[in-house]
């Protein structure tokens, strides 16, 4: 596989475990890029556009990555109580009276950010019609009844965080997350990242599927998942299934309605260069912009929720609105804070070392927060760095 791109020197590890991922790991399509101290250091891409197509993967190729669009769509809230705009510690309800519903009147917005508000799952899931049109998911979370009692625990709010997130934001601000992160982010940034993606870009990007690892020596690179982890993934009505399943049948991820939806969760469209970009400058300035003052910096990465997570049924931690650096997401070391996508896509930041990582892949492999690609990719950034 012969990578684009370049490698600064001392990244040559990056560069050799990203070919190695195409041959080893079943790779498709991807790219990855890392800055340190603001500055681009790493920058491939390699493999096709459409993970079921010829045509190669171009240097402004996005992709849809999942979950990865948490930790950039975390960074609103945080910039607004940064401006003033929202204060952590105020019930939701004081923006969005109507979220108080059926006892959830003391939940706080650190609680959205932190998976501790106690609605992952729907009594009735949506439709892939509903759940874009942007008024059956907020109006649905804030009817929903909590799955446990607040402050007892934490559950990975998978699809609902699109209708928390968006529904704060929007209260507070009078926009859509996704043209606040377009005006206050991407654009100031020269981000390739939307949540909501205009017409005019959709020829860049490319169709993603699942994919499965080769074997290898007869076995396979997929781990074995804990029993635990297999029931739970498993039982229809587990809180794991019923969280990841709030959409219900899942939404076609190359259908031009939904890539053009707002869903903060998990609809975000991004190349690796621009998660990257975005996550080195919330840790220090890049090209003059700096998104997070040093003590919005140290409310991200500063621990809220830990331990056996009622929905991932893994253990996991979570600043607000970041996961963690631990055995349920592994980053780059023990102060790094991001966010992965189902099936492979990671964005993070380690202020420590400076660095800022993104990786993109149009392959989706079956894991939530450990994808051994990605995986493969921040050992070689460690080895580096």
């Amino acid at each position: 596989m012969d990578a684009q791109g370049t490698v600064a020197a001392g990244f040559e590890p990056v560069r050799d475990a990203f070919v190695r991922n195409f041959g080893q790991r079943g790779e498709r399509g991807a790219a990855v890029a890392v800055y340190r101290h603001g500055r681009k250091v790493v920058d491939l891409w390699a493999g096709t556009r459409d993970v079921d197509g010829a045509e190669p993967w171009a240097v402004d190729t996005a992709q849809v990555v999942r979950s990865a669009t948490k930790g950039v769509a975390a960074a609103v809230p945080l910039l607004l109580h940064q401006r003033g705009q929202i204060d952590l510690d105020a019930p939701v309800a004081t923006y969005w009276p109507e979220f108080k519903a059926n006892g959830k009147e003391r939940v706080l917005v650190r609680h959205l950010l932190s998976h501790r508000a106690g609605v992952p799952v729907l009594d009735r899931p949506l439709t892939p019609a509903e759940a874009i049109d942007g008024v059956s998911g907020p109006r649905a979370v804030a009817a929903q009844a909590p799955a446990w009692e607040l402050g007892t625990d934490h559950g990975y709010h998978a699809q609902t965080y699109s209708w928390l997130i968006g529904e704060l934001v929007k209260r507070v601000t009078g926009r859509t997350v996704g043209r606040w992160i377009a005006e206050e982010i991407a654009r100031p940034l020269g981000l390739d990242f939307w949540v909501g993606l205009p017409a005019d870009e959709a020829h860049r990007v490319g169709r993603v599927g699942p994919v499965e690892p080769p074997p290898v020596d007869g076995g396979s690179l997929r781990l074995r998942p804990k029993r635990s982890v297999s029931e739970a993934y498993g039982d229809p009505a587990s809180l794991t299934r019923r969280a990841f399943g709030a959409i219900d049948p899942l939404a076609d991820e190359n259908d031009p309605a939904y890539r053009a939806a707002e869903l903060p969760a998990s609809g975000g469209i991004s190349t690796a260069r621009a998660l990257a970009r975005c996550y080195a400058a919330m840790i220090g300035e890049v090209d003059g912009h700096r998104l997070f003052a040093p003590a919005t910096l140290t409310l991200a990465r500063t621990e809220e929720s830990s331990g056996p997570d009622r929905v991932l049924a893994v253990n996991t931690r979570f600043g607000l609105g970041f996961m963690l650096h631990g055995s349920g997401a592994p980053l780059l070391a023990p102060g790094s804070f991001g966010h992965p996508g189902r099936g492979g896509s990671l964005g993070f930041a380690d202020p420590e070392s400076g660095i800022a990582f993104g990786y993109v892949t149009n392959g989706h492999q079956k894991g939530v927060t450990a994808d051994p690609r990605a995986q493969a990719l921040v050992r070689a950034v460690r080895s580096a760095a």
